[in-house]
């Protein structure tokens, strides 16, 4: 089957009821995404299908056929990372880690889709879980990023 993941077309052989998480990670070694719970619950797989926050922990690879995958490692690069990453390091958002690259993959999908985002906005597409607690440095660092890219669009 091939794949389209963070802008390249790739071949994978898994069977088709393979969940996404495990072909990106066993199969391509994209291991930016997390195995967390298996269940869709935490968030830590998550990873952006056409530009919306999927947990790819459930989501079968036959699904993907013809659509856009974005990983972490598609997010930004060290030379020009996105401004959330930034964010992400200005904030002091990151503590274990473990749970980081799929809260950022939900936060550039909320941004893409509402540059203002109010707290409330943040709490209601943000439910990834943070055994650390770091909810409040996530706002901070997402409302850091929209600000910074909507200066960046004007520039």
């Amino acid at each position: 089957m091939e794949l389209n993941v963070n802008k390249t077309t790739v071949t994978v052989t898994a069977d088709p009821a393979t969940p996404l998480l495990w072909v990106l990670r066993d199969e391509l070694h994209l291991t930016g995404t997390k195995f967390g719970c298996g269940v869709a619950a935490c968030g830590a797989c998550t990873v952006r299908v056409d530009g919306a926050p999927v947990r790819s922990c459930v989501m079968p690879l036959s699904a993907m056929a013809g659509r856009q995958i974005q990983t972490i490692e598609g997010l930004g690069t060290p030379e020009k990372p996105h401004p959330l990453q930034l964010a992400w390091l200005q904030e002091q958002v990151p503590q274990c880690g473990y749970c980081q690259s799929g809260m950022l993959m939900a936060a550039a999908s909320l941004l893409a889709h509402n540059p203002r985002p109010s707290d409330a906005d943040i709490d209601a597409a943000i439910t990834n879980l943070c055994r650390c607690g770091t909810y409040q440095r996530v706002r901070a660092a997402i409302h850091r990023a929209a600000d910074q890219m909507r200066q960046g669009a004007k520039s």
